[in-house]
């Protein structure tokens, strides 16, 4: 009876002693982010033409004092921009993991299945027919024209789905899609006469320029509402992950869980194409590296890091596409390709079946 219960009082140490350094890696994750944020925001805040010290910022910033034209600089160019940046990445990645929770395959993403295409498309042509109408497109109306074309190429997706068994081949039928949908825009836009939609062609090509105040409050009371609904739905996230059965088990409604999943991914991925236009691997590569950091996939504690990492990995990706060749800027699409398609590879190479 003693050996039982010695041995009984050892397994709960070792249970207790592997929680805590669970608790211990979720913490240091969690604040190895949001110093990155912080650094990040810094350094964005602080590079351009004109150079500001982090003195003045901060006192532009928290006493709103300061001389004019870096007052100026701050607060109606880089600061729009760097919100905006880190609030679309956030929306970005979340909307990945969605994706991927609901395929069930960690390559899956806005970009890959064509959605964030489809949004692109959609949007493009609203502008291009209502600017013979008025004289500029709102932000409401671009988001829910990139809503609209990211469900309908989620439903093309998943037509596909129910028609192809292996996710190799949906995955392909998905890049089809976006090819096609990236084919018509750059048809429509090559041959748009219009001279007011001249900035059409940048936008398609991803680019979080040109933010001012009304698109970060747009933009984070959409992604905003998006992410707390995605929290919410933690637990029935973490049933689904153990198979459709186990979840059903568990009181989730199967259909009514997919509608929402497929609104939220469609409604953030909408909102970052109608605001930045398409962005490449983000949805793909931070969810990984949250896992991987986290070493775990539980939805409660992956959700937040999954959006705080999308925020700091646009924030970052939008710096080196402004400096790196100052003061021609690359797309943003193009820098976060850059680093986010090698932890793409790794992960090919490296997934077990």
């Amino acid at each position: 009876m003693t050996d039982r219960n010695s041995l009984t009082a050892e397994g709960t140490d070792e249970v207790r002693s592997a929680r805590l350094k669970r608790y211990a890696r979720y913490n240091a994750v969690f604040i190895f982010l949001i110093i990155a944020f912080i650094l990040i925001t810094i350094v964005n805040i602080n590079s351009g033409s004109v150079q500001i010290s982090v003195k003045e910022i901060l006192r532009i910033i928290f006493f709103r004092e300061g001389d004019e034209t870096a007052y100026s600089i701050i607060w109606k160019i880089r600061l729009p921009r760097i919100i905006t940046s880190a609030i679309l990445g956030g929306g970005l990645a979340l909307s990945g993991f969605l994706i991927q929770v609901f395929f069930g395959n960690p390559i899956a993403s806005p970009f890959t299945l064509g959605i964030s295409s489809g949004s692109k498309l959609i949007v493009a042509l609203t502008m291009i027919v209502m600017i013979q109408y008025v004289d500029a497109v709102s932000s409401f109306v671009m988001v829910v024209a990139a809503f609209v074309g990211a469900l309908i190429c989620m439903g093309f997706v998943l037509l596909a789905s129910r028609k192809v068994k292996q996710q190799s081949t949906l995955l392909i039928a998905g890049i089809m899609i976006g090819y096609i949908c990236s084919a018509v825009t750059d048809f429509v836009v090559t041959f748009a006469e219009d001279t007011d939609i001249v900035n059409l062609h940048n936008w398609s090509m991803g680019s979080f320029s040109g933010m001012d105040w009304d698109d970060v409050w747009m933009c984070f009371v959409i992604i905003f509402a998006a992410f707390v609904a995605t929290f919410l739905l933690a637990k029935p996230i973490g049933a689904y992950q153990m198979g459709e059965a186990y979840a059903q088990s568990m009181g989730v409604n199967i259909k009514r869980f997919r509608v929402v999943v497929i609104l939220l991914s469609s409604l953030m991925a909408g909102c970052v194409t109608a605001f930045a236009g398409p962005i490449s691997f983000v949805g793909i590569a931070v969810p990984h590296l949250a896992k991987l950091m986290l070493k775990t996939s539980k939805p409660l504690v992956v959700i937040p890091a999954v959006f705080v990492g999308g925020g700091v990995f646009c924030m970052f990706c939008d710096y080196i596409a402004r400096v790196a060749f100052a003061p021609t800027e690359l797309s943003i699409s193009t820098v976060t390709a850059l680093f986010g398609s090698p932890v793409v590879i790794w992960m090919l190479l490296t997934r077990k079946r």
